[in-house]
């Protein structure tokens, strides 16, 4: 990734550990106005890289949840 995408991509990641431990969901709308008021650029890749992260910790917690039920339905092993 080129400079922008990097910088955009590791500010996500601190946002969303900023979050998870604070649940201040506001905190993205101030980062963003930040961004937008100096660099559009560098606001669309936070946002990208933001959106695809936490898409991705979702779709994986799916995952996780679906794992645990498919073994709960199975039968155990006989011995």
């Amino acid at each position: 990734m080129g400079i922008t995408e990097d910088l955009a991509d590791d500010l996500a990641q601190q946002v969303i550990k900023y979050i998870e431990a604070s649940d201040d969901e506001i905190a993205i709308s101030e980062i963003v106005k930040v961004l937008g008021a100096t660099s559009q650029t560098a606001e669309e890749a936070f946002l990208t890289a933001l959106r695809v992260r936490r898409a991705n910790i979702a779709a994986r917690a799916l995952l996780l949840k679906k794992v645990k039920k498919l073994n709960e339905t199975r039968l155990p092993a006989p011995k």
